[in-house]
């Protein structure tokens, strides 16, 4: 019986094991049929090893969302009198597009081994465009839905692929240093997709890559974009000092000379490791400078397609959690609303942070009947859709602080009514 290798170079590149991986498909099941998956560790290892050749219909399907690339490529073989896959469904097509674009051939290409010497050929700016292309339609991914296995698993076979390229063509040095950028940028997307799942050991393996990528690169943007994810991962643990180290590594850096709203950036995140380094002087006087830098920063500039997210609703919310760390939640809130306002359509992960971050400044001061009513706008409106983890976890810490200061409330049982906790991971 021989093993299934090019799932399990797959699965490696990726950093995924396979509970992991059993997970994630579970998870994309369940976006596309609307009820959980139930695959477990053994049906990985059967596929492996294997003993499965041809997977069920809706677990191929759940492997070609998360891996971008069809079940024959991921070294499936269908029965004889199966040869030709099933073609996809209008709604599958339309997924697939929306995640890939024009690029799905680029994602496939990371299961095949690199080419001979002998068939070398010219990379160009072309194939480096392409592959902007879909790191553009990933951020626009995550800004929609969040950090996801799907979207963490997609980033890193794109880095891949950039990186084979590197090893099968010929190219200038310029190319040569864009290709390391955007592995970069990719693993960078995969460390944030993690630190979005409260992933910490998978985000620490992704970071130490994509600094490794970016150093070869010669990038500044990229390099202060991961020193940001460096802090917040930081902050995650409870390694503050790090967070703050991160933070200051980041202000220092090229991009941040050259562009206020890089320095803005950077202030922001700053601020909010100092208070969480219980260091509140410290932590608004960076906050006065990151509003400073903002306000003189060209908003018409031409930047990286990341930066997108940061704006003066990100601002806002940035300072929101500096003012709740150090007790102003009178403060924080007035920050939440001016965020709430001002961020604009398709950044709907973000929309549900901030009004759970919302919910617990109106809870921290003593006002229960509004902070239900904010926090019952963060849950999900249809079966199907879910929320971050990290957003699931500021949920839960909402429910414990509402069981406290008001447990016998109306509003308390409302909440308790319709409040599902996700499933212990």
């Amino acid at each position: 019986m021989t093993g299934n290798e090019l799932l399990a170079a797959k699965m490696t590149s990726a950093g995924l094991r396979q509970h992991e991986l059993a997970q994630a498909l579970n998870d994309e099941i369940d976006t596309l049929t609307g009820r959980p998956g139930t695959l477990q560790d053994r049906h990985i290892r059967n596929w492996l090893t294997g003993k499965t050749r041809w997977p069920q219909a809706r677990q191929r399907r759940a492997l070609e969302a998360v891996f971008g690339c069809t079940a024959q490529e991921l070294g499936f073989i269908p029965p004889p009198r199966s040869t030709t896959p099933p073609p996809a469904s209008p709604e599958e097509s339309v997924r697939r597009r929306t995640f890939t674009g024009n690029v799905v051939g680029l994602v496939a290409a990371t299961a095949l081994p690199p080419l001979p010497a002998t068939s070398y050929r010219r990379i160009g700016m072309s194939d480096t465009e392409r592959l902007r292309a879909a790191f553009a339609e990933l951020v626009q991914s995550d800004n929609a839905t969040g950090g996801t296995p799907g979207l963490e698993t997609r980033a890193v076979a794109f880095a891949h692929h950039a990186m084979e390229l590197q090893a099968v063509g010929s190219a200038s040095q310029r190319v040569r240093a864009r290709l390391y950028e955007l592995a970069a940028a990719f693993t960078g997307t995969a460390l944030w997709a993690a630190v979005d799942s409260c992933e910490p050991e998978r985000a620490q393996r992704h970071l130490e890559r994509a600094m490794t990528l970016a150093g070869l690169s010669g990038s500044a943007e990229i390099t202060l974009r991961l020193w940001g994810h460096a802090g917040i991962l930081a902050r995650q643990t409870k390694r503050f000092n790090d967070a703050v180290a991160a933070a200051t590594a980041a202000r220092a850096s090229a991009a941040c000379r050259r562009d206020p709203l890089f320095r803005s950036l950077a202030h922001a995140r700053l601020a909010t490791a100092y208070s969480g380094a219980k260091e509140p002087t410290a932590a608004l006087r960076a906050l006065e400078h990151a509003t400073k830098a903002f306000d003189s920063a060209d908003p018409h500039a031409d930047r990286p397609v990341w930066t997108d997210f940061y704006d003066r609703a990100e601002l806002h919310g940035l300072s929101a959690l500096v003012h709740a760390e150090a007790g102003r939640h009178d403060e924080a809130e007035a920050h939440l609303h001016h965020t709430l306002s001002l961020l604009r359509p398709g950044f709907n992960r973000n929309r549900s942070y901030y009004r759970s971050q919302l919910a617990l400044a109106q809870l921290r001061q003593s006002e229960a009947e509004q902070a239900c009513t904010t926090a019952l706008s963060v849950l999900p409106a249809q079966p199907g859709d879910s929320l971050t983890e990290r957003t699931s976890r500021l949920l839960a810490e909402f429910t414990a602080g509402l069981n406290s200061v008001a447990p016998r409330a109306r509003c308390t049982t409302e909440w308790m009514d319709q409040y599902r906790p996700r499933r212990p991971r």
